[in-house]
């Protein structure tokens, strides 16, 4: 297992971070954090790096994942921010964009099991990038999966997890988008079952309400919580983030 980390969320829609709740990405408005006043994700990574010593940022490319239309050029100005370790949910559709997001030094790649065409994509990422560079995002809506993969419809989360890590994945995201903006809490029960059954490493996506939710992630085994608006609303404390991570 690799050390537990807590990990901002930066949503990019028209080159604009927003703020995403529940998955309803037709109303994303541009995103109002407490602890910086600008939506531009250049400015918000640097001040997450250069204030707070936070250099693990997700980044999702909804240019990618709802228009088709991945925005290259701002990924192209991230990568030129030194010392960050830049993990992207690009929408991923094929082996083909695979390919070219290899082109890029992006430290973690993620293929959402919402956009990718078939599991061959997956073998062929691992073969690309690695299993350490690898992350399969197991994407729900109120924990049923959601995936245009036809053998995996219709499925227990359990099995569809389990022919995951038997192609040799070793992260996953469990990222429920109903949950999304919602700060619930609390582990759910099917993600209890899904941490004693595979044998990777865990992140966790949607519904971290505060450090007392993370704090019990992090002693549940889990690898990690992915935040968004309980770190943009100030509930969670910056500076406890970067206290955590570097502890």
């Amino acid at each position: 297992m690799s050390s537990f980390k807590i990990i901002p969320v930066i949503d990019v829609l028209n080159s604009e971070a927003v703020h995403a709740i529940k998955g309803e990405r037709e109303k994303y408005k541009p995103l109002k954090a407490v602890w910086i006043n600008n939506c531009d994700p250049i400015k918000i990574i640097k001040k997450l790096k250069d204030d707070y010593e936070i250099n693990d940022i997700y980044i999702a490319d909804l240019d990618a994942i709802i228009k088709k239309e991945p925005n290259f050029k701002l990924l192209e100005k991230i990568l030129t921010i030194p010392n960050v370790k830049i993990i992207i949910d690009p929408g991923i559709l094929s082996i083909k964009n695979v390919k070219i997001y290899s082109k890029y030094n992006i430290d973690t790649l993620i293929l959402g099991l919402e956009t990718i065409k078939n599991l061959k994509v997956i073998s062929k990422c691992l073969k690309v990038y690695g299993k350490n560079k690898t992350i399969v995002s197991i994407d729900m809506y109120n924990e049923l999966i959601q995936t245009n993969i036809k053998e995996l419809q219709n499925q227990k989360l359990i099995d569809i997890i389990k022919k995951i890590e038997n192609l040799g994945v070793e992260k996953i995201i469990l990222l429920d988008l109903y949950k999304v903006g919602q700060k619930l809490g609390g582990i759910p029960q099917l993600y209890q079952e899904i941490r004693d059954k595979f044998k990777g490493n865990i992140i966790v996506g949607g519904g971290i309400k505060d450090m007392d939710d993370i704090k019990l992630y992090n002693k549940h085994n889990f690898s990690g919580v992915l935040i968004g608006t309980a770190l943009h609303d100030g509930t969670i404390n910056i500076d406890k983030i970067r206290k955590f991570n570097l502890s």
